[in-house]
């Protein structure tokens, strides 16, 4: 608050900082991959069909890598996004990730690390950073949502590049992840 006024205000409007770390790594990609360009509603329906499969649990990746195509589409599942969840299976299966290991591991690294699954790229290992593994500096500079905040927040006559929203959130260093929380949640007070 005290780095940043327009931020003190946001903070003040939306509260207590609540952010919510959940899950494991190889279930928060896997679900990341289910809700990509879905609406909730439809997502929530696909993964509810999905776990189906497995008596409502998150399989094993040994059980996704046993998943016939068919077994796939017949959840909703695309053949895109089955190849998608099949990636994140092998680099479990394989060892090339681990929970355990991501945990430990820099930011930098883990986003290296997780982008090279098909189908995750940058904004999934920020989310990944921040919602499962609780990391305080995450600034997810290519989200729509920040941008369109930092636009509206600080009067910018556009929404910011990446480099602008950088150098906009520096002051907040080393808890950008609460400064990104805070410009979504002022979205959501503002439009409701």
């Amino acid at each position: 608050m005290r780095a940043d006024p327009v931020m003190r205000g946001i903070i003040r409007a939306c509260g207590p900082f609540e952010l919510q770390i959940r899950g494991d790594a190889y279930t928060s990609l896997m679900r990341a991959i289910l809700y990509q360009q879905l609406a909730g509603a439809a997502a929530a329906a696909i993964e509810r069909r999905f776990l189906a499969l497995f008596d409502g649990r998150i399989p094993k990746p040994e059980q996704v890598l046993a998943l016939s195509d068919d077994q796939f589409r017949a959840t909703g599942v695309s053949r895109q996004k089955a190849t998608y969840i099949r990636s994140i299976a092998e680099h479990f299966t394989a060892g090339h990730l681990s929970d355990r290991r991501l945990r430990r591991q820099p930011d930098a690294e883990v986003i290296t690390e997780v982008t090279q699954i098909k189908g995750i790229g940058e904004w999934t290992a920020h989310m990944l950073l921040m919602f499962c593994l609780g990391r305080p500096d995450v600034l997810p500079v290519g989200d729509y949502g920040i941008r369109n905040a930092m636009r509206l927040a600080y009067g910018l006559p556009d929404l910011p590049k990446p480099a602008e929203v950088e150098r906009i959130a520096e002051p907040w260093r080393p808890y950008r992840s609460a400064g990104s929380w805070y410009l979504w949640r002022r979205t959501d007070i503002v439009t409701l």
